[in-house]
């Protein structure tokens, strides 16, 4: 029987809340083999990150070409790269090497709309990841930055999908999460749009849910399922984590990626 299998592309969260350590446990309990090409290092926990350490753009090509060679990825997620110079090498390997059902999760910009990649880093990311990603799943803050307004209602977000998806070529997910009300997401993809609505859970340790919603719809892609049910999976995947209601630490702390075992 055939192992599917799939690949992150992030920085490291030591505290083991978000970045490559959720996405490697979000991989295996979603049922594929995890591999990981590392970004950043970072010396965060539950109440902030410390330090950040950025990997040379030679050592992460290091990292792509000997996985690729190797155990080639069914499925990619993207998620915090911090330099252009990264993008660069990223979007060179994933062509060399024929990339497939590529999920990048933009992170750019903060829930306060503080920008968290320089000006070149996000020119580089909308000019050369963005079209070879099979999805893009940004935030509001995120959104509102790539189409150029703000987002306030359902049909904000619907529009400002549509400008995503035929400015960069890209099947989108919009969060809803930032929104008052209930976390309900919009997917627009080649064969139409749909609404994937949520109920908003009452726990406050939601580190990592970005992260950890990107990866769980790369390892259903990774898997062959098709756009709208991973996605779908994914959502329910991410509510049963939050829902275990697991505690640890003194901030905002992380879901339980292993919340049936």
């Amino acid at each position: 029987m055939k192992k599917f299998t799939a690949l992150t592309i992030a920085g490291s969260d030591c505290s083991g809340g978000a970045g490559i350590q959720a996405d490697i446990k979000t991989m295996t309990m979603n049922g594929v083999y995890a591999m990981s090409a590392v970004t950043a290092l970072t010396a965060q926990n539950t109440t902030g990150v410390r330090d950040v350490m950025d990997i040379t753009p030679a050592f992460l090509a290091a990292q792509l070409d000997a996985i690729f060679t190797d155990i080639y990825p069914d499925g990619i997620k993207i998620g915090m790269v911090s330099s252009a110079a990264l993008v660069d090498v990223i979007a060179e390997k994933l062509t060399l090497y024929k990339a497939k059902h590529i999920v990048l999760d933009p992170v750019m910009v903060a829930s306060s709309g503080a920008k968290l990649l320089s000006d070149e880093g996000i020119k580089a990311l909308c000019e050369q990841l963005m079209p070879l990603a099979e999805l893009v799943t940004p935030n509001i803050p995120e959104a509102e930055f790539l189409c150029g307004r703000k987002i306030k209602t359902q049909k904000d977000m619907e529009a400002a999908a549509q400008t995503i998806k035929e400015k960069f070529g890209c099947n989108v997910l919009l969060k809803g999460g930032h929104q008052t009300g209930e976390p309900n997401d919009f997917l627009l993809d080649k064969d139409g749009s749909r609404w994937f609505y949520g109920e908003r859970i009452d726990n406050p340790n939601t580190h990592g849910t970005g992260c950890t919603l990107s990866s769980a719809i790369a390892a259903g892609l990774a898997k062959g399922l098709e756009l709208e049910v991973a996605v779908e999976q994914a959502k329910k995947y991410i509510s049963e984590a939050l829902s275990a209601m697991l505690d640890l630490g003194a901030g905002s702390g992380p879901m339980d990626h292993a919340y049936w075992v």
